[in-house]
């Protein structure tokens, strides 16, 4: 429901209320993972997607169901293989949905929904009366944290909590969190870094630009970056407050000027972020190594530098480079190896490898025999 917020507020602001169906299990493979939501409103006009396929036109009606009763709903759609080709759904398995009505005065859902909409964390917890609570969640996680719902005494029958990746099903509560948006620390604002500015944020990241001179850093040229600051890159970074940073934190140096990179570079890789790079020729990269270290970092906090800076992607405009540069702090922060899916062997996601609680999960392969869902009790 919450990476639905910027679509969903205006609905409820008009005094319309919607149906959300969201995933809470997936067996084997589906186009989407557990915590992806749909919406759809009394004429049937759906928002967001959760297979691209045979299943969202039950889910649909399940929608109008709940939008009907007001009572939270709950179903599995499952579909062999010969019939998610059929349907354009080349995977299999199965998922399981909830499915719930949000309505313009319910407050705590419209205060989650803005949350979200803003780019700050939130939680949101439905009960099997469809009652949302709003809790809040770390910055640096998308992962509800389960002794803290813990606390809440909301438990399974067997007096654990069951973990859906980005949500929780705890008996009859279902958990869903948003993480705050991971920061893009640009610093340089040329041609390359407007480029990563626009690539970035339609990546979902929060964009803060730095850069020494004026005339460069403006917001005509950085429309969408959250900040745009005036400064030397170094004093910014060293300005910023910790808390703010996380381990989803990527830093980009882009200044093409060592008395600005050098010292920038020197400042970023002792801040806790995950992901700092630099770009530069290769003769460059190296120069700059040897002033980095008359600073005093040592090997291994070198090591952390991504630079040169992006994958090889082949390409050579700002647009190219800010893809190759984003697809390096996708690959750094998820372990992804770069390569071509289609030189790799296995699961194509991570979330394949693993069942509702987060261990391999061998069951999960099967999968029903026919693409009509298998309706279960609210």
């Amino acid at each position: 429901m919450l990476e639905l917020a910027r679509d969903l507020l205006p609905i409820l602001e008009a005094g319309e209320s919607v149906a959300v169906v969201t995933v809470v299990r997936v067996a084997r493979s589906a186009p989407r993972g557990v915590g992806a939501s749909m919406a759809v409103t009394r004429d049937a006009r759906v928002i967001g997607s959760i297979s691209g396929g045979c299943v969202e036109s039950e889910a649909i009606a399940l929608a109008l169901s709940v939008l009907a009763t007001g009572e939270v709903g709950a179903a599995a759609f499952g579909f062999s293989d010969e019939a998610a080709h059929a349907a354009g759904l080349a995977c299999g398995g199965s998922v399981e949905v909830i499915a719930y009505r949000v309505t313009p005065t319910d407050a705590a859902a419209r205060a989650a929904l803005e949350a979200a909409a803003d780019g700050r964390g939130v939680t949101v917890v439905l009960d099997r009366a469809g009652d949302l609570g709003v809790r809040s969640v770390d910055s640096d996680s998308a992962r509800p944290h389960i002794p803290r719902v813990a606390d809440s005494d909301m438990t399974t029958p067997l007096g654990r909590a069951v973990t859906y990746r980005e949500s929780i099903l705890l008996g009859d509560t279902l958990v869903l969190s948003h993480a705050s948006r991971p920061r893009l620390i640009i610093l340089g604002a040329g041609e390359h870094a407007a480029a990563l500015s626009r690539v970035g944020g339609a990546a979902g990241f929060a964009i803060s630009v730095c850069d020494v001179w004026e005339v460069m850093a403006t917001r005509e040229r950085f429309p969408d970056a959250r900040e745009v600051v005036v400064a030397l890159p170094h004093e910014y970074l060293a300005g910023i407050d910790e808390d703010t940073l996380d381990a989803r934190t990527a830093i980009c140096v882009l200044t093409h000027d060592e008395r600005l990179d050098v010292p920038a570079i020197a400042t970023a890789l002792r801040l806790p972020v995950g992901f700092v790079g630099a770009m530069g020729a290769r003769s460059t990269v190296a120069h700059r190594l040897d002033l980095l270290r008359a600073t005093g970092l040592d090997e291994v906090t070198l090591s952390r530098l991504h630079s040169p800076l992006g994958l090889d992607l082949g390409g050579a405009s700002p647009e190219e480079s800010a893809i190759s540069v984003l697809a390096e702090i996708i690959a750094s922060r998820h372990g992804g190896s770069g390569l071509p899916l289609r030189e790799r062997e296995g699961p194509l996601h991570a979330r394949d490898l693993t069942g509702a609680n987060g261990l391999k999960d061998e069951t999960q392969t099967q999968t029903s025999a026919t693409c009509a869902p298998t309706r279960t009790a609210p």
